[in-house]
């Protein structure tokens, strides 16, 4: 099993002040728990690329990028909403996450990996297609995606989100595409509170309530996503991997720990064995407490990687 590990430096330039959840230290902290813990041998490890402006207009409007360049400072931060900031480095960073979804995409489909997770911020899954929000500027997996689709042998995708938020940039992105399945497990009353309700045969929402125990969130994977990604027959998965669920994370209150990652990556790399050969493109989103960020993630590779 071979599992690409893609990252950048230069994604922990976009800060957002000090205070600010969506740290750079959250991929400080992944780099360190796999390098003392030795994974990160097993792991392929690839640089970032960066994403082109057609790329990005595969997803989004196509002015969407122009105006958030239009709004990036030369100095300090600009708010493009209340909890999004812009610094001058911010789209330098967004661009290679963006670009590490279609670098990992194209590996996996060329064959020449088995799956890839991308370390990468700003997030993107609540990114719309002609806005920016929730800490995210590109919808990183949305990209990924639709570069996916552009392929010959793609024909139908699957996007699967276990972040604590739901993915309303995701859903906003494919409500009107029943190619690309979207599955999402998320806290509910709770922000964004967009498209939570929303009617689709493509679009598998599952609201969780707050405090709610682990096993719930296992059994709606079980119940609601399997039979849809079995039914959907997707050549190829993508993960919105947000580990803000975790019992420890500050910006939420559902009740997940690492083994519950561990089980659930387990559960969709089955899926993705019997439906597309295996076909795995993970990207992270959330996780706000570098220490259970850190574990989680170690725990999500580990099981990719087949540790």
């Amino acid at each position: 099993m071979t599992t690409a590990f893609i990252t950048h430096h230069d994604c922990t330039l976009h800060n957002m002040g000090p205070e600010h959840p969506e740290s750079p230290i959250r991929l400080l902290a992944i780099q360190k728990v796999l390098q003392k813990t030795g994974l990160i041998e097993h792991l392929q490890q690839m640089e970032s690329v960066h994403v082109t402006p057609e790329q990005i207009q595969l997803a989004h409007a196509n002015l969407h990028q122009k105006r958030l360049e239009m709004k990036l400072p030369e100095e300090g931060v600009f708010y493009a909403d209340e909890d999004t900031a812009l610094c001058p480095d911010s789209l330098h960073a967004a661009s290679l996450a963006a670009g590490s979804a279609i670098l990992a995409t194209s590996q996996v489909l060329a064959e020449k990996v088995n799956n890839a997770f991308c370390a990468v911020r700003p997030p993107g899954h609540h990114a719309e297609h002609n806005a920016a929000m929730g800490f995210c500027f590109f919808n990183n997996v949305a990209i990924g995606a639709m570069h996916a689709l552009q392929q010959p042998a793609v024909n139908r995708v699957a996007i699967v989100d276990f972040d604590v938020h739901h993915c309303n940039g995701t859903v906003d992105i494919f409500k009107d595409k029943p190619e690309v399945l979207v599955c999402s497990t998320f806290q509910h009353p709770y922000y964004p509170e967009r498209y939570s309700d929303i009617q689709r045969d493509n679009i598998v929402n599952c609201p969780i309530e707050a405090h709610t125990r682990a096993s719930v969130f296992r059994e709606q994977l079980e119940k609601r996503w399997l039979p849809a990604i079995q039914n959907h027959k997707p050549d190829i998965i993508f993960i919105s991997a947000g580990f803000d669920a975790h019992h420890e994370d500050p910006m939420a209150d559902l009740n997940l720990t690492e083994e519950d990652y561990r089980w659930a990556t387990q559960l969709l790399m089955d899926a993705a064995r019997t439906t597309c050969g295996g076909r795995i493109v993970s990207v992270l989103e959330g996780g706000y407490n570098p220490v259970s960020l850190a574990f989680s993630v170690q725990a999500h590779l580990e099981v990719m990687a087949g540790y």
